[in-house]
């Protein structure tokens, strides 16, 4: 059987550079116990499996498992949604429902901030700082660097590396964003990896949002 993933690039910059790649399939073709397999196939840091596409309902597997929620999926998959005939006001997957905004070409969800991957933080003192790390340096867990790029701005630039879930190094991390704005208790833009932009509101006492631009990029054909 040959299977057509939907691709997209999530948080890309202004330009439409950079970004996250997302695998999106219709999840009435993949069984769930194969679902995992062919995540791990597709070699995306996550892929999303869209149950029904009416209601908004998904499933997010990374290579090692199923998650209960995260954001460059979510994003993505918002986008998705609306640009093919579905634009739905709210998503729904295992950690509860995700409500979903647009404003202009940036697409936004609302999470809790406990939700998601655990994350060792490390703030170092300079953007080049980050820039300059090794991601052979982390072979276990989650870690996240980040620095002050404009402090009075609300801009950081970050890198993420997650050999936990087989991710060398994150291009961009939703959900840790999401956590970082509470940590910090204000509004974000962050850049990652090579260079997407991701943004955030803070929204207390427990959640906030994170967005940013989707670009669709060609489908891919995986024979299953």
């Amino acid at each position: 059987m040959n299977l057509q993933v939907e691709v997209v690039r999530v948080f890309t910059d202004p330009d439409g550079r950079f970004g996250n790649p997302l695998g999106i399939v219709d999840g009435r073709l993949v069984g769930e116990r194969d679902r995992q397999r062919v995540a791990a196939e597709l070699g995306y840091s996550e892929t999303v499996y869209v149950d029904d596409a009416a209601t908004g309902t998904l499933r997010i597997y990374s290579a090692t498992g199923e998650m209960s929620f995260a954001g460059h999926p979510t994003v993505g998959a918002a986008a998705w949604l609306h640009t093919h005939g579905h634009p739905v006001d709210t998503l729904h997957v295992p950690a509860g429902p995700i409500p979903i905004t647009r404003s202009g070409d940036l697409y936004a969800v609302r999470a809790d901030t406990t939700w998601g991957s655990t994350w060792d933080w490390h703030e170092l003192a300079t953007p080049a700082d980050v820039l300059a790390s090794d991601p052979a340096t982390y072979t276990a867990g989650h870690t996240f660097l980040w620095s002050w790029q404009d402090e009075p701005a609300g801009i950081i630039r970050a890198r993420a590396f997650a050999p936990a879930m087989n991710v060398e190094e994150d291009e961009a991390t939703g959900s840790a964003v999401t956590q970082l704005t509470a940590q910090l208790r204000r509004d974000l833009l962050v850049i990652q990896g090579a260079g997407s932009h991701l943004h955030t509101t803070w929204q207390p006492p427990t959640h906030a949002t994170v967005g940013g631009r989707v670009v669709e990029e060609p489908p891919r054909t995986l024979t299953l």
